[in-house]
């Protein structure tokens, strides 16, 4: 028999996806029990499984919404136009707002992906790899130098994303920089640098001595 919806299904839904990922960022996700799930929900466990077959299905869901959520904000920023270091900017600031609002989630993302089946896992890594070559493909347009290569494409990417996926470990999205002006500034360190001149000046010295 087709389980009913009641009418306030989806606000249910969505709440035992954010008490979740708050559980499984805080507790853990192993060490996280249904008891344990139901009481942070505020259900029963009866209630529990009328939305979700098993805690396994909670951890997949929470996870396939976070990374959708976040490739469609990628995508409209990429939508929006204009020129590729407008694109490569708002692409990163939607990263960083999405990451900021949801630090359970992205936790959740980072320490318990493999907790899923394999074939749950490789749908997660398939959309997190649509991500990536959305910004890879960025940073290939931008790199007027040709310093991205093929043996170099995936570790710059992933430079990058590991100074904006890991923000929930220190960063307070409420306190003096705000997520826009921190995703500016991880474009702007990522692609100029934090001392250029000291940078060039020290090249040019080097070139000056082996001459």
């Amino acid at each position: 028999m087709a389980r009913t919806r009641s009418e306030n299904y989806d606000g249910i839904h969505l709440g035992i996806l954010t008490n979740a990922a708050r559980l499984f960022s805080a507790q853990g996700y192993m060490r996280a029990s249904i008891a344990d799930l139901a009481d942070a929900c505020k259900l029963s466990r009866g209630a529990l499984y009328h939305y979700f077959d098993s805690k396994e299905a909670i951890l997949f869901a929470i996870l396939d919404a976070h990374i959708r959520e976040m490739i469609a904000h990628v995508e409209t920023a990429v939508a929006a136009g204009g020129p590729t270091l407008t694109q490569f900017q708002n692409v990163i600031r939607a990263v960083v707002e999405v990451n900021a609002k949801s630090p359970h989630e992205q936790r959740v993302l980072i320490h318990d992906l493999s907790f899923l089946s394999e074939d749950e896992q490789k749908i997660i890594k398939d959309l997190e790899r649509q991500l990536v070559d959305i910004v890879t493909d960025l940073l290939v347009r931008l790199d007027a130098e040709g310093r991205i290569i093929r043996r170099t494409k995936k570790i710059y990417t992933m430079i990058l994303f590991g100074i904006i996926n890991y923000t929930y470990t220190w960063y307070d999205p409420k306190g003096g920089i705000g997520p826009q002006e921190f995703a500016d500034m991880a474009v702007e360190l990522f692609l100029q640098g934090f001392a250029p001149e000291a940078m060039a000046k020290s090249s040019r010295a080097s070139d000056r001595a082996g001459a």
